[in-house]
């Protein structure tokens, strides 16, 4: 059974495994490309596939980290991980009256003159 390791000790570690893992499947690729050309395309391709695998995983696993890194400044900033989500931190003065607004009422702001009907609007 695996043992996790904590995030700061395996980012390391993730990071190699990621290329290792891209170096790996390039190889598998350009060998098979290269096979068109016999043996020596075959070490060629795995030879080349490989090396642009490992540099194409590694630039994967820097663009993760960025966005992972840009999330959590983001939570950050609108209270997600720290501080009360949705909180509301407007000083509004308190209500004087206890009438309903218009708005809340469902009403429209009345109007005195009835819906135009007929091909013709009123001016």
């Amino acid at each position: 059974m695996k043992t996790r390791k904590t995030k700061a000790a395996s980012r390391g570690g993730s990071r190699i495994a990621h290329e290792m893992e891209g170096a790996g499947s390039g190889a598998v690729v350009g060998a098979a490309f290269g096979s068109i050309a016999g043996p020596p395309g075959m070490v060629t391709g795995a030879v080349l596939g490989g090396a642009v695998g490992a540099v194409v995983a590694a630039v994967l696993d820097n663009e993760d980290s960025r966005k992972v890194a840009r999330t959590r400044e983001l939570d950050r900033e609108i209270g997600i991980t720290d501080g009360e989500i949705g909180a509301s931190n407007l000083a509004h003065p308190p209500a004087t009256v206890g009438a309903f607004s218009v708005g809340s009422t469902g009403a429209d702001g009345a109007t005195t003159e009835p819906p135009a009907e007929g091909p013709i609007q009123p001016l």
